[in-house]
């Protein structure tokens, strides 16, 4: 039987770990961490429980599919809760509305907030529909060095080169001409740590994808996919380590034979998968003094707050967003300036709107988040972390959110710094690189490392990207890498 070891336990590491051990390879995961899962994790306290990482899922046919490979239905694990509205939009300028997938209610909206723009909106998602087309069976099933098939080149054929490939705030722009819809949709590229005046528009195909196939919740929480997946694995025998930091792989002959770990034992393997930031494995392999992705291509970092209310907030939603006044000072402050926003756009998760059981009583457990930058130089210390907390809870006052100060129960940060030393992540960039310019979006480093036979790599550094069903697909492709080229 053939072994692999996967350094990280985070979801792509997971999900490769399932995929693999299907195919009856034994599989050993180390994780460096007191707890599986990576970004997507669980803190509680008090009573009250909180998701430290994504807190929706899309794409839920991709969970599914993972869940079949290990011979098991989701729906015996999971209740997924489809988010409608998705989320209540807040503006500097005092305008609110419900974005909703549903599209009779956004279509009220749209009559009631931007008449001129719903010619626009059917547009802006016709050309998203068009990329996804295109990126479902190819980009994101597809290892990044595969030479394109028939089907492929018959897809490209029809492929919206001239709206595609420009800026992704112009297309906004081309298609909105509301300065709240144009923030709205300009907001995107955040998911995958990047700017919208910087990366190319072929990323109109997030917005698209979460409006047609909706926004997921999990109930009891996201973590809960991993102790499902977890379960999983324990059934197919899959060896799971945490405080297992690996401190080197091993190689002879420009092949992988294993790892190394801190305690100095070591572990053979004829595979070694990396799952974590694909810039840490030459400080593995002993081929540079520490892992570095320069601060200029790194994605954004975030600063989180997780906040326990005694009381209950019945006047937000599940999700918000309070956006800043001048989004385009935001992101030079963020990637130009690389300080944290005078003003930060703040994005509230307050999922016991929707399920009691992660409170105690009548409370409510937020999860309130800012972009902030991936630097290595910023210290966090308690003033500077103080001054941030004030510009956060500033603008959440200004877009009308309650004032919750004196009824907070339970509070912690995580900072950029937190979450560097937590994932080893240079800066905290919780996406590896950033999506400026069409060849970082869509040329990530591959899944099979090119110098080193048995090495490849998982996650959201890797191709196809970051966001959870993205880094399943990068487990998907991963393995039948290894299936094709370890003859297992």
């Amino acid at each position: 039987m053939k072994h692999a070891v996967i350094i990280g336990g985070g979801l792509g590491g997971l999900g490769a770990a399932l995929r693999l051990a299907a195919r009856n390879w034994q599989v050993t995961v180390c994780e460096q961490g007191p707890a599986l899962g990576g970004k997507m994790n669980s803190w509680k306290a008090s009573g009250f429980t909180f998701d430290t990482g994504p807190s929706l899922i899309t794409m839920p046919w991709i969970f599914r599919e993972l869940f079949e490979v290990a011979g098991s239905r989701l729906e015996d694990h999971l209740e997924l809760v489809l988010m409608r509205p998705l989320a209540s939009m807040n503006y500097d300028d005092g305008m609110q509305f419900i974005y909703s997938s549903n599209l009779p209610d956004w279509l009220d909206t749209l009559r009631r907030i931007a008449p001129n723009d719903i010619d626009g909106f059917y547009r802006f998602m016709q050309l998203g529909a068009r990329l996804w087309e295109l990126s479902k069976e190819t980009f994101l099933r597809r290892p990044i060095s595969q030479p394109p098939d028939r089907r492929v080149l018959s897809a490209l054929r029809h492929f919206p080169f001239r709206h595609a490939w420009g800026n992704y705030h112009n297309a906004v722009k081309a298609h909105f001409n509301s300065p709240h819809l144009q923030q709205l949709y300009d907001r995107y590229p955040t998911y995958v740590g990047s700017s919208p005046y910087e990366c190319p528009a072929t990323l109109l195909v997030i917005p698209y994808i979460e409006y047609a196939f909706g926004g997921w919740y999990v109930s009891g929480g996201l973590y809960r996919i991993v102790e499902s997946l977890v379960q999983l694995l324990h059934k197919h025998g899959v060896e799971l380590r945490t405080n297992a930091k690996v401190s080197h792989i091993t190689h002879s002959a420009r092949r992988a034979t294993g790892v190394e770990l801190d305690s100095g034992e070591r572990i053979p393997a004829d595979v070694v998968i990396m799952n974590g930031d694909a810039a840490c494995a030459d400080h593995l392999l002993g081929n540079s003094e520490s892992p570095s992705v320069p601060p200029a291509a790194r994605s954004l970092s975030g600063l989180v707050f997780l906040l326990g209310v005694r009381r209950s907030l019945p006047e937000i939603h599940h999700h918000s967003v309070f956006f800043s006044a001048d989004y385009p000072r935001e992101f030079r402050q963020l990637f130009n300036e690389r300080r944290f926003p005078d003003d930060p756009t703040v994005y509230v998760s307050a999922p016991s709107r929707s399920d009691r059981s992660l409170v105690p009583g009548d409370g409510e457990a937020l999860f309130v988040m800012a972009n902030a930058p991936a630097n290595d130089h910023d210290s966090w210390d308690s003033a500077s972390l103080q001054d941030a907390r004030s510009r956060v809870f500033n603008r959440l006052r200004k877009g009308g959110f309650p004032d919750i100060e004196d009824d907070i129960a339970v509070e912690t940060a995580w900072t950029p710094r937190h979450i560097a030393h937590r994932y080893l992540m240079p800066g905290g960039a919780i996406y590896g690189t950033h999506s400026h310019g069409w060849r970082k979006a869509f040329f990530r480093p591959p899944n099979k490392d090119r110098n080193y036979a048995g090495l490849y790599y998982v996650g959201g550094s890797s191709h196809p990207g970051g966001g959870t069903p993205t880094v399943l697909q990068s487990a998907r492709i991963t393995c039948e890498l290894i299936a094709r080229h370890e003859g297992a």
